[in-house]
């Protein structure tokens, strides 16, 4: 079955369906590392990847959006940015698989029990929630900056780069 489209999923409707103990067969989260780079080193600057919409977005467009911004900042900057996925994707999105195609009437029940099937997990994301953050140093900034604009691409709504210097660790 084929992948629908973000704009399928994007708008916030109904309640929130996180609870995984009441439900079977929820596939596995696609974000392979919430934590990449330098995880030991202070550094001085952060930039955040802010919503500027209240949306849902789906884990395959995070994780797409981490490797992006990963592989932009190993060029630029190997070792010197501690890059940190700030959500984690707790909704579970449904979907009711109709059968298409020639004889489909036959086999498919239309939309009686149409509740779904778990398919994809998701972050419930409201304005000014941060998605992303890259800790890196004043040089490699201009690297930074580019590295969370092709993140941005990657995900469904739109979104503001933030920058913040971070006072020197005691």
């Amino acid at each position: 079955m084929t992948r629908k489209p973000a704009r399928m999923y994007r708008e916030i409707e109904g309640q929130v369906y996180t609870r995984q103990e009441y439900m079977g067969g929820i596939p596995a989260c696609r974000i392979t590392q919430f934590d990449t780079g330098n995880l030991h080193e202070h550094f001085p600057l952060s930039l955040s990847l802010g919503c500027e919409e209240a949306a849902q977005v789906r884990d395959t467009a995070l994780e797409a959006a981490r490797v992006s911004a990963v592989r932009v900042m190993e060029k630029a900057a190997p070792n010197q940015y501690h890059l940190k996925v700030r959500r984690y994707p707790h909704q579970i999105l449904r979907e009711h698989k109709m059968a298409m195609g020639a004889g489909a009437d036959r086999i498919s029940d239309g939309m009686r029990g149409a509740f779904g099937k778990p398919v994809w997990h998701a972050v419930r994301a409201q304005i000014g929630m941060e998605l992303l953050t890259v800790s890196t140093t004043e040089a490699h900034l201009v690297d930074a900056k580019e590295a969370m604009r092709k993140a941005s691409h990657k995900l469904p709504i739109p979104t503001r780069v933030v920058v913040r210097h971070r006072p020197a660790a005691a």
